[in-house]
């Protein structure tokens, strides 16, 4: 390989050779003994034994074994740490079906406020009205959203949203008698569906997708029977498609006295343009994470909050907020048809703050434009890959469903392979050397080597110019030499990995020196 193949594309700002050069090492690896970043002041109050304080059985037998480093070398280690991952502040990061978007800093302030960051969550309700006003207004904005009428924001995350929205389904039967052990989902599904669906102890039923990217009606009505708890539906799905039967599909499951779940974690398509509510969903979990500001990623926290119809509202977790007539709000925990508490507390109060600051930001008119703008972007980019003709992209990069999309789109890498010999996992790692983090691969799985682009409303048009051209030349190189994408990055941190055989064999511990 010759040093202009290694070398990142002009204008990247992604020269990482130092980074390449340096070991990552633990915090506890760094510094000296004797070396500390803070000197406590001398004690201006009486000195008590510490024996006296705890118990023996409480007492460490020795210290702990903590690092010994200096302000300045804790700084950089953390620095360091940082610059090694990629993050949304500093690209593009089209990661299709998790809405990677930039998050106002406005929204972060308010979160850190006093009166919200320093509230503890065993506060008694009469000491906590402005956070319980809060909470109610948040409800009542989500309800408006979804077009449904109750709300509980109780889940932690969206998957925890589906798992709850699961168990509710699963009382609504026990509550009529019925005991139903299927749960539809389609192939293009998240793949936590049928994993939430697996633990409420359900059994999993896929449907399959006809030819324009939609529910098979005829394979759901084979399989809808009185058997069937629930079907778990994303509209629009992960191809990018909102289904034009949801009418008919809500008819069909109805019919059989199951339940229609909304998966929300495409909602940021549809925002402000339709309701699940109006759909026929009985039940819908959001993703504030997403579609309303709450940053992700590193493991949460998250939030997952779930809305539902009057005939599920009576198995909704607890506590539930509650409004009195003069105007005082409570947590009420006294429901004796509720599916019970899915967490400690009452979800994570920051999420919250963030996403009705987001709410209140844009008004009616503001959520609206943000899903009309993601859908433009979508469409924008999915036309500038179709209409790049040197090299053909459309050719090997072709539109795996329908002619045009909602928020995110679906591109078939299969011919790209064939004749480039350029899989799509090499497309990926080739785009990190542009400065671009990769789409979703392989998903979803009934794409012949599917790259699932989720392009956001954040983005601007020449960021999306970028992100095509990126697309295009790495395309264009690869007729000339598709090692070079093969063997790709070159200027990250860390070259490709084997996945495999971290899968299979994760380091998660290392011995401290």
């Amino acid at each position: 390989m010759n040093a202009a193949t290694t070398a990142p594309p002009a204008g990247s700002g992604l020269s990482e050779t130092s980074l390449q050069r340096e070991p990552a090492v633990t915090i506890f690896e760094r510094g000296a003994p004797g070396r500390r970043a803070f000197q406590c002041p001398a004690l201006d109050v009486p000195a008590v034994d510490p024996h006296e304080l705890l118990p023996a059985h409480l007492r460490r037998s020795t210290p702990p074994a903590l690092p010994e480093i200096s302000e300045p070398e804790i700084v950089r280690h953390y620095v360091r740490l940082s610059k090694r991952n990629f993050d949304l502040d500093s690209g593009f990061y089209p990661l299709g079906s998790c809405t990677m978007k930039h998050n106002p800093r406005l929204h972060e302030r308010v979160a850190a406020l006093p009166g919200h960051a320093r509230l503890h969550p065993l506060q008694d309700p009469a000491r906590a009205q402005g956070a319980l006003e809060l909470m109610w207004n948040l409800e009542r904005a989500l309800s408006e959203i979804s077009g449904l009428p109750h709300v509980s924001l109780q889940p932690s995350a969206g998957s925890h949203g589906e798992l709850a929205g699961v168990l509710l389904t699963r009382a609504y039967h026990e509550s009529r008698g019925e005991t139903r052990h299927k749960v539809l989902t389609p192939d293009t599904s998240h793949g936590t569906n049928p994993a939430t669906v697996t633990m409420a102890g359900f059994e999993v039923v896929a449907l399959a997708t006809n030819p324009d990217g939609g529910i098979d009606l005829d394979d759901l009505r084979t399989k809808a029977d009185s058997d069937v708890a629930c079907l778990m539906l994303t509209n629009p799905n992960t191809l990018g498609l909102f289904d034009p039967n949801i009418v008919e599909i809500a008819e069909i499951v109805h019919g059989v006295g199951a339940t229609l779940y909304y998966d929300g974690a495409n909602l940021n398509a549809i925002m402000g343009l339709s309701r699940p509510g109006d759909m026929g969903f009985d039940i819908v979990h959001f993703n504030l994470h997403k579609s309303f500001t709450q940053p992700h990623g590193g493991g949460g926290p998250g939030s997952g909050p779930i809305a539902v119809s009057e005939r599920i509202a009576p198995y909704l977790p607890v506590p539930t907020v509650t409004r009195d007539e003069d105007g005082h709000f409570n947590l009420d925990h006294e429901r004796s048809q509720s599916i019970g508490r899915l967490r400690g507390f009452q979800g994570n109060y920051g999420c919250f703050v963030r996403s009705y600051a987001y709410i209140c930001s844009l008004g009616a008119e503001g959520l609206k434009d943000a899903s009309e703008t993601a859908v433009l972007n979508a469409n924008y980019l999915l036309a500038r890959l179709k209409n790049t003709t040197h090299p053909p992209v459309a050719e090997y990069l072709p539109l795996a469903y329908g002619k045009l999309c909602l928020h995110e789109f679906v591109l078939s890498g299969g011919p790209m392979k064939r004749e480039l010999g350029l899989k799509t996992l090499d497309l990926a790692k080739r785009l990190l050397d542009h400065g671009f983090h990769p789409p979703t691969v392989y998903f979803p799985l009934l794409v012949d080597e599917a790259l699932m682009v989720e392009p956001t409303e954040t983005e601007t048009r020449e960021t999306l110019d970028a992100f095509a051209d990126a697309i295009a030349a790495i395309l264009s190189e690869a007729a000339d030499d598709p090692e070079i994408a093969r063997n790709a990055p070159y200027t990250t941190p860390v070259r490709r990995l084997d996945e495999v055989a971290a899968a299979k064999h994760p380091v998660i511990r290392q011995a401290l020196s």
